[in-house]
C-alpha cells in the first residue's frame, strides 16, 4: 500500500470511529506503530487533521477548519487524559451516566470503550456519537438549541428532559473552580444544564484541570457539598491540597502513574 492510500484509510478510520488511538489504528492497517505516527504527522502538516495525545481528531469532525471543540480538545491535553483515565475507573458495565460537552468529558468517554451497556444522558454531541459505536449502549442525545461551535445543544428542553431522568453518576467539568463557590461555568445555559443534571443524578463526580482551580466564572453549577469527588492532575499546588482537604473535598491527582487521595 502506497503512503497515500495508507493516509487516506487512516482518515476514513478517523471519520467512522473519532476516537481511535494510535495503536488501534496501526492494527486495523496491519502496520506499526510508528508509521502510524508518521502518517499522523503527515496529515496533520497537510491540515487534514489535529494531533492530540495518543490520536488524533480531524479538522472536518464539523468544519474544514479547527473548531472550538477541537481546540478546546487539544488544549490541557495530557492532563485531562490523566483525569479521564482515573475517573473512568468507577464506570462499571450497566451505569447509567450523565457526561457534559466539556472537552473533559470527551477525554472521559474516550476511556469507556471496554464497558458495555452503558445508558448515557449527554448534550455533547460529539460524546453521543463517540458512545454511541458501541451498539450495547444507549445513547441520549438531549435535545435543545444546537450551540454555535456544534459541539452541544442547551435550553429549556434540555432541563425538561433531564429532570424526568434518574442518573447513578454525573461526570461533569467546569471553566473554573473554587472552594467558596465550587463548580462554574462561563455560559449561562450550559450552567443551567449541569445544575439539572446534578439535581437528577445520585453521585456527581467533578472532573477539573488544574488550570481552572482559583478562577471563578459567572455562572455556579455545583456547591462544593453536592460534589461527591473531585478529580484534577498533577499540576495542582500543594495549596491547593491543603484547601481542598480545609473545605472537606474529596480528590485525586491523576497522572505521572501516581494517583493521590
Amino acid at each position: 500500500m502506497t503512503a497515500y492510500k495508507r493516509r487516506q484509510s487512516v482518515l476514513e478510520l478517523l471519520r467512522s470511529q473519532p476516537g481511535l488511538r494510535v495503536p488501534e489504528i496501526a492494527n486495523a492497517l496491519g502496520v506499526s506503530e510508528g508509521t502510524v505516527r508518521n502518517d499522523l504527522n503527515a496529515l496533520e502538516t497537510d491540515g487534514q487533521l489535529v494531533r492530540v495525545h495518543g490520536g488524533a481528531l480531524l479538522n472536518e469532525l464539523h468544519q474544514n477548519n479547527l473548531t472550538a471543540f477541537n481546540i478546546r480538545y487539544k488544549d490541557h491535553d495530557p492532563e485531562k487524559e490523566a483525569i479521564a483515565k482515573t475517573a473512568a475507573s468507577l464506570v462499571a458495565d450497566g451505569d447509567s451516566l450523565l457526561l457534559d460537552a466539556s472537552s473533559t468529558a470527551f477525554h472521559f468517554a474516550l476511556k469507556l470503550a471496554g464497558r458495555q451497556r452503558l445508558r448515557v444522558v449527554t448534550n455533547g454531541i460529539d460524546v453521543a456519537r463517540l458512545l454511541a459505536q458501541n451498539s450495547s449502549n444507549t445513547v441520549i442525545l438531549i435535545g435543545g438549541v444546537m450551540n454555535p461551535d456544534g459541539s452541544s445543544v442547551t435550553g429549556l428542553m434540555s432541563q425538561e428532559i433531564i429532570a424526568e431522568l434518574h442518573i447513578q453518576k454525573a461526570f461533569v467539568s467546569c471553566s473554573g473552580f473554587s472552594v467558596e463557590r465550587g463548580m462554574t461555568e462561563v455560559h449561562f445555559e450550559e450552567a443551567q444544564l449541569k445544575r439539572k443534571a446534578i439535581e437528577s443524578a445520585q453521585q456527581v463526580f467533578a472532573l477539573v484541570d488544574s488550570s481552572k482551580l482559583g478562577h471563578e466564572d459567572l455562572t455556579p453549577v455545583a456547591q462544593p457539598l453536592q460534589i461527591k469527588h473531585l478529580f484534577t492532575d498533577y499540576g495542582i499546588s500543594d495549596e491547593w491540597k491543603t484547601r481542598l482537604g480545609w473545605a472537606n473535598i474529596p480528590f485525586t491527582v491523576c497522572g505521572l502513574e501516581i494517583d493521590q487521595v
